[in-house]
C-alpha cells in the first residue's frame, strides 16, 4: 500500500456520543456496562486488551492479554511471572490498558499500578483452565529464545505424560496480576473528529470526571 493510500482512510464515527450524565458513578460500573455492550455486538475477543508496560531499563513494550477479572480493586489478567511482561512490571509497576472496541467506535484506557494476585486466586483460577492451557503452562517458557517448535511439543507431551490423568496442578511460576486504576478513560467517536472523552480520575475524595478535548 502507497504512503497516500494510508492517508486516505478515514471513516465518519456516528454511532452515538457519551454525555456526563450517562457515567456511572465510578469506573468499574460504567467498563462492566460497556464490556456488557461489547459482548452483546458479538465482538471478536471482547476482553481484549494491549497492555503496555515499562522495563527497569525504561523501554516501552506493548502486547495483547486477555482480561479475566475485573472487581473493585481493578482489572486481572494472568501469565507466566517469568516472562518480560511480569519482569517488567515487578521493575516498574505502573502500566497502561487499552481496550479497542472498533465496531462500538468506542475505546477504553486505563493507567494504573500492577500488584500481583495472591496464591489462593491464582490457584483458584488455574483450576478453572481447560487441561490444554494447564498443560502449555507448563511446556512455554514464556519470553525466552527457543530454537524451533518441536521444543515446545516436546515439553508439552512431556507434561501430559507427567500428570497423566490426574489434576495439572499450577506451576509457581505462574500467576495473576490486578492493575488498580488512578485514571480510566471511556472515548466515543464522533462526527468531524469531535470525540466524546470523558475521564475518571482517582483523588483523595473520590473519582473526579472530567471532559478531555478529541
Amino acid at each position: 500500500m502507497k504512503p497516500r493510500e494510508l492517508s486516505d482512510l478515514r471513516r465518519e464515527y456516528a454511532a452515538g456520543g457519551l454525555d456526563e450524565s450517562d457515567l456511572e458513578t465510578e469506573p468499574v460500573a460504567m467498563f462492566r456496562r460497556w464490556m456488557h455492550d461489547a459482548v452483546a455486538a458479538g465482538l471478536h475477543e471482547p476482553n481484549a486488551m494491549v497492555l503496555s508496560t515499562v522495563s527497569a531499563e525504561g523501554a516501552p513494550a506493548s502486547r495483547i492479554v486477555l482480561l479475566k477479572g475485573i472487581d473493585e480493586r481493578g482489572f486481572v489478567f494472568f501469565t507466566n511471572y517469568e516472562s518480560r511482561k511480569a519482569d517488567d512490571l515487578d521493575a516498574r509497576p505502573r502500566c497502561a490498558l487499552l481496550f479497542p472496541w472498533h465496531p462500538l467506535e468506542r475505546q477504553v484506557r486505563v493507567e494504573g499500578t500492577a500488584t500481583r494476585l495472591s496464591e489462593h486466586e491464582n490457584d483458584v483460577y488455574f483450576g478453572s483452565r481447560p487441561r490444554a492451557s494447564q498443560l502449555g503452562a507448563w511446556a512455554s517458557p514464556q519470553s525466552e529464545v527457543i530454537p524451533d517448535r518441536s521444543v515446545l511439543e516436546a515439553r508439552y507431551e512431556e507434561a501430559a505424560e507427567r500428570f497423566g490423568e490426574g489434576d495439572v496442578p499450577r506451576p509457581e511460576n505462574w500467576g495473576g496480576f490486578c492493575v488498580v486504576p488512578e485514571r480510566v478513560e471511556f472515548w466515543q467517536g464522533r462526527l468531524g473528529r469531535l470525540h466524546d472523552r470523558l475521564r475518571y480520575r482517582r483523588t483523595p475524595s473520590g473519582w473526579a470526571v472530567e471532559r478531555l478535548a478529541p
